[in-house]
């Protein structure tokens, strides 16, 4: 009855994509806008809203019962039936045989007690972030929401609480975006290790948790793609939310259906909630250019890309979830990499990793509040800006591509440039401690002659030339604040 129920749905979905079957519904919104269909062509008519390319800064939350191990990673639910891997070892001696003590019993001690929704949305608000993106399902397929087509959910077990709607109303009471990720559709393969030995994924009592368990290169059956996209727009019906971010394995071919059908319906809504809607996807096999927003995972790009675009990162070097043993970025390291994305025409999306009881880090806190200090004197340059006709100059090489982490750290010598209306601002990714020169903005650069030059909040007057092949800025004793210097330029 399951497997008719979801195939049922899914017809529905799939006519509600058609706006031929919508005509009724059609009345409910703008007369102006034009439906969207579930084919390519339609989609790629989608433009990324202005919210978007002007918040610039978002906060990714990566919380879940794999906070309770607090080992490895956020893989470690996958990783602890993987027989020769450091979290099968460490499962093994700690918790004993995956057979006794599986992924499940772990459920029951994530409690959440401390998980307080407007102490953490205070701090991303204080870090400057403008929307925030928590996990909605991992890949462990156990949902911080309330929903009607699994009962392993948050509100059900462990915390007993629908973590995304207090997280959602709460975003929204302190005037953020609200956003959500979903990881489902990696969850057809996620526990597949735990069935090549005696465990509990072998379970038949388990296995609406566990999964199909199959092998990554099987492609996933109709009944479980059928489960995703009712997943996907159960959250879309009942949270609203303006970004739905999916991780790489979206891009699946045999995928591209419910894809489209998801895409046309989560626009559509959009249209019918009068707000612009986002949708991340990370590989070109997933969306094509212009249909949604291409996500790079801690990675970025080394030119100006004409569409608008994203980072993800973590603020914990090796887990997106809290682990034991992690280590962290500074501010400076986030700020400086905050400023090269936007002067490329990208967003960040910084993640931080919660403990199990839903306390934040000490180490995440300070860097979020360094980030904040920064962007409370800076923002200017970085809110509500585009890029210029270079992104920027400078000796340190930019990485690139996915899983490009800026190993070589930015220097007050590198530049970069982001626009506002007749506005250009050149920052200085460090404290300038000698002339800054920049040659993009000589006199011969054909860019223009400067009338004004400030330094953003500092009464100081800068003292600056420009010459035939550069601009040069004198130094000064002290800057607003540390980690990028920001010259506010008006051309004649």
């Amino acid at each position: 009855m399951k497997k008719q129920r979801l195939i049922f749905l899914t017809i529905v979905l799939l006519t509600a994509a058609d706006p031929m079957g919508l005509k009724a519904q059609d009345t409910l919104n703008s007369p102006s806008a034009e439906r969207y269909r579930a084919d390519w062509e339609s989609l790629k008519r989608y433009r990324t809203p202005d919210w978007f390319r002007d918040a610039k800064f978002g906060i990714f939350i990566h919380w879940g019962v794999y906070s309770v191990p607090a080992f490895g990673s956020e893989w470690y639910p996958r990783n602890m039936y993987d027989s020769t891997s450091a979290e099968f070892r460490h499962h093994v001696r700690t918790y004993g045989s995956q057979q006794q003590f599986g992924y499940k019993d772990f459920i029951p001690q994530f409690k959440a007690e401390k998980f307080d929704a407007e102490k953490w949305v205070t701090l991303f608000r204080k870090a400057g972030a403008k929307y925030v993106v928590p996990v909605a399902e991992h890949h462990d397929g156990f949902a911080m929401y309330k929903t009607s087509l699994s009962k392993w959910n948050a509100v059900e077990m462990g915390p007993k609480r629908d973590v995304l709607g207090e997280l959602s109303a709460e975003i929204r009471r302190q005037g953020l975006i609200f956003g959500l990720s979903s990881h489902r559709i990696e969850h057809w393969f996620f526990f597949n290790f735990g069935r090549q030995f005696p465990s509990d994924v072998l379970n038949p009592k388990y296995e609406d948790l566990y999964g199909p368990a199959r092998e990554e290169k099987d492609d996933p059956s109709p009944e479980f793609m059928n489960d995703w996209l009712l997943r996907c727009t159960e959250l879309v019906n009942n949270y609203k939310p303006q970004l739905f971010w999916f991780d790489w394995w979206i891009q699946q071919p045999a995928l591209d259906p419910y894809r489209r059908t998801f895409a046309s319906y989560y626009y559509n809504k959009g249209l019918e909630w009068g707000k612009g809607v986002v949708i991340n996807y990370k590989y070109d096999k997933a969306f094509p250019d212009g249909a949604a927003v291409l996500d790079l995972e801690r990675g970025k790009l080394d030119a100006v890309r004409k569409l608008p675009w994203q980072t993800d990162d973590a603020v914990g070097n090796e887990s997106w979830g809290y682990a034991a043993g992690n280590t962290f970025k500074t501010a400076q390291y986030v700020i400086t990499n905050l400023i090269d994305i936007v002067s490329k025409n990208g967003n960040l999306l910084l993640n931080i990793g919660p403990r199990s009881d839903g306390t934040i880090t000490d180490e995440e806190t300070q860097t979020l509040l360094g980030t904040g200090k920064w962007l409370d004197i800076n923002g200017e340059a970085i809110y509500g800006t585009r890029p210029w006709s270079v992104y920027g100059e400078g000796p340190t090489k930019s990485a690139s591509g996915a899983f490009a982490d800026q190993k070589i750290p930015f220097t007050a010598k590198d530049i970069r440039f982001t626009t506002r209306g007749a506005v250009l601002y050149a920052i200085t990714l460090g404290s300038p401690v000698e002339k800054t020169v920049i040659r993009s903005l000589g006199a011969r650069s054909g860019k223009g002659a400067i009338a004004s030059l400030e330094m953003v909040g500092s009464p100081e007057k800068i003292r600056w030339s420009q010459k035939a092949d550069a601009l040069v800025i004198e130094p000064s004793a002290t800057y607003p604040v540390e980690n990028a210097v920001v010259y506010k330029i008006v051309f004649r």
